[in-house]
């Protein structure tokens, strides 16, 4: 049984990666932001000695993609000095760090899915932190770090854009939902479990250290994926009508194409995560239910 630590523990992928821990027996202590900060060196290198995990998950980030635009150096602490404090201590200690990332930290204007060595270029403050976050946990751990880039997550336990349309579908007649940004939906369960298997692959000296992708298998625009969340609650999808990006203007700029490769699972004996529609309908209940109560 191998010791995990997993940092931001209270987010949707954090109480997935717990749970996905325990059923694993695996022993897992789990802190939320209250319990750690990570850009703190001293509560960083109390938490590892006291606790002395073989693993580390970074699942702590700054997530509020428009409010980095005007705030990045509070997002460049949480996203980008964190990461190499959690680097910097699991280098004195001898841990494994798993540092999760985001498909923004390419421009986002590829036609073919981006491989886990494509040129990086952010065309937002949040890709741009997310991205020293990356170099911190590579630079510092060239054979025990590990950068896993995901997007476009949802799961039961928070608020994302799943569980917003299964809410609108019961008071909106109809939905105008975007259709000219491609990605891959990925629920935390799934990702949980790559991460479980790519920790012990980590320990076992089968999983090389790097860059690994995961997302979901193939690709929809949220208009799809819309469609198909209603398709799942039994409502009729044509109420969701096609709009573009034009008419959701945001502070930062969304990336048109998100659709990442997953070559890198190959080398760790790991099969990449399944398409993103079986993945929806087996998570489906529980996010119905965490937010129909």
């Amino acid at each position: 049984m191998s010791r995990w630590l997993v940092t931001g523990a209270g987010g949707m992928l954090g109480q997935d990666l717990l749970a996905r821990l325990a059923g694993a027996g695996q022993h897992a202590t789990g802190l939320d932001r209250t319990a750690l900060d990570i850009t703190d060196p001293g509560a960083v290198r109390t938490a590892l000695e006291t606790r002395t995990p073989d693993i580390v998950v970074n699942c702590a980030a700054w997530t509020a993609v428009d409010d980095a635009e005007t705030k990045e150096a509070e997002a460049l602490a949480v996203n980008g000095t964190g990461p190499r404090v959690l680097a910097e201590a699991c280098e004195a200690s001898g841990a494994v760090l798993i540092q999760v990332s985001t498909d923004y930290v390419f421009a986002g204007d590829a036609r073919a899915p981006y491989g886990e060595d494509d040129p990086t270029g952010p065309r937002s403050a949040y890709g741009r932190t997310k991205l020293a976050g990356e170099r911190a946990v590579l630079d510092t751990l060239p054979e025990t770090g590990f950068v896993v880039r995901t997007a476009w997550l949802y799961g039961a336990g928070g608020g994302n854009f799943v569980r917003t349309m299964i809410k609108l579908e019961g008071i909106k007649d109809t939905l105008d939902v975007v259709d000219d940004q491609l990605g891959q939906p990925t629920w935390t369960g799934d990702l949980a479990d790559r991460l479980v298997l790519l920790g012990l692959g980590a320990l076992a000296g089968t999983a090389p250290a790097g860059v690994y992708h995961g997302t979901s298998g193939g690709e929809t625009t949220w208009f799809g994926f819309t469609r198909e969340i209603f398709r799942l609650l039994g409502a009729d999808p044509e109420r969701v009508r096609p709009t573009t990006s034009g008419a959701f203007v945001r502070p930062a700029p969304r990336p048109a194409y998100s659709v990442l490769g997953h070559d890198r699972w190959k080398a760790a004996g790991i099969e990449p995560i399944r398409d993103w529609r079986p993945a929806l309908g087996e998570a489906f209940p529980a996010l119905v239910r965490a937010e129909r109560g």
